[in-house]
């Protein structure tokens, strides 16, 4: 008789024990979740930068996001995200030979790993950890095709080559939030390294935005940054933004930044710029089923240096044939080079953007 009231006495504090665990867990409103960019490219020329390389088609994973957040109540959330791409990691060497081997294999790391606090003042969010900048969230929420293209900034060193220190993560912490309904701020200070690099100076990365909606579907947008290279060296970069949205279905953005940095001089010790512009655009045709998309970017490497700009044009449409969770992007880029020794590339790329 003990035993057995012993026992029903344990079955119901485990059974206590496991409601108070499922409700601590609805609580917080924990989530999971993962992102996949995948691609078959084709080359449709084959004398162009891009194009005349060995291969002419071929599949790739761009990009796997894993996304773990944590609602712990309407004040406090945390998330920690892993993303994973083809790094080429040097994994050995044999020094006999004085060869190195390298791994193309999709390889994770962490990307956000943060807190985000919305109780320090009213309507703000203060983030702090290795956390999204401020530099291309808003253009990118607008284009909407991270799957297909980066954004200008974002993608500038993959077009040109050109390095303009801007990252989409870094370690640091940012307030963002609303001074009224029409005004939207944004503050960070970071170590300006990169979340993929340690802090390697004693300097920080500083950066500021401004959003303004004068009326409603209409958005204006300036953002800054600012960072010491050295004793004698600063860098800055200026960026305008402006959003229509006053059509349903309809956006249309823009987005001209300038980049400059005082180790970035000519051979003659004159100092360059750096800057580019991005126009592009997207209609939903049928909700959650078929959109259409088009973007035109301009880039200048170098202000002082003339035949050096090149042009991008990017198109595709946007299909969901079973659910919004798998698109099928079909999508043609056309790069234009202003020097005349550089032919056209011209790619065709069948883009899959899996989410779940």
């Amino acid at each position: 008789m003990i035993k057995r009231r012993m026992r029903k006495g344990t079955e119901f504090f485990c059974f206590a024990v496991l409601i108070l665990a499922l409700a601590g867990v609805a609580s917080a409103q924990q989530a999971f979740t993962t992102t996949i960019y995948f691609d078959y490219a084709y080359y449709l020329s084959n004398d162009g930068p891009v194009t005349s390389a060995a291969k002419d088609n071929f599949f790739a994973f761009r990009r796997a996001y894993f996304t773990y957040e944590n609602k712990i109540n309407d004040n406090l959330k945390f998330r920690f995200r892993y993303d994973a791409d083809n790094t080429a990691n040097i994994t050995s060497v044999d020094f006999a030979k004085g060869s190195t081997k390298k791994d193309d294999k999709l390889r994770p790391f962490i990307k956000h790993l943060y807190f985000d606090y919305a109780g320090l003042i009213p309507n703000s969010s203060l983030k702090v950890g290795m956390t999204e900048t401020l530099t291309f969230k808003p253009a990118e929420d607008r284009w909407g095709y991270r799957s297909v293209a980066k954004t200008l900034l974002d993608g500038y060193k993959d077009v040109t080559g050109v390095d303009i220190d801007a990252t989409s993560a870094d370690l640091g912490a940012s307030l963002t939030g609303s001074l009224a309904k029409y005004v939207r701020y944004g503050l960070m200070v970071s170590n300006g390294s990169h979340y993929s690099h340690a802090e390697n100076d004693k300097w920080k990365k500083l950066m500021a935005q401004v959003h303004l909606v004068p009326v409603a579907g209409l958005s204006l947008l300036g953002y800054v940054d600012y960072e010491k290279q050295s004793d004698t060296a600063e860098a800055f970069t200026w960026k305008g933004d402006t959003y229509f949205e006053m059509v349903k279905n309809l956006v249309i953005g823009a987005e001209y930044f300038v980049y400059r940095n005082d180790h970035h001089v000519t051979s003659t010790k004159e100092r360059y710029d750096i800057s580019g512009l991005s126009i592009f655009g997207r209609y939903q045709v049928i909700l959650d089923k078929l959109s259409l998309f088009g973007r035109f970017d301009t880039y200048e490497p170098n202000n002082k240096t003339g035949d050096n700009k090149i042009n991008l044009l990017i198109a595709g449409f946007d299909w969901a044939p079973v659910h919004k969770s798998m698109k099928i992007q079909p999508n043609v880029w056309i790069y234009d080079y202003e020097n005349p020794a550089k032919k056209d590339d011209l790619i065709f790329n069948l883009t899959f953007f899996l989410s779940f």
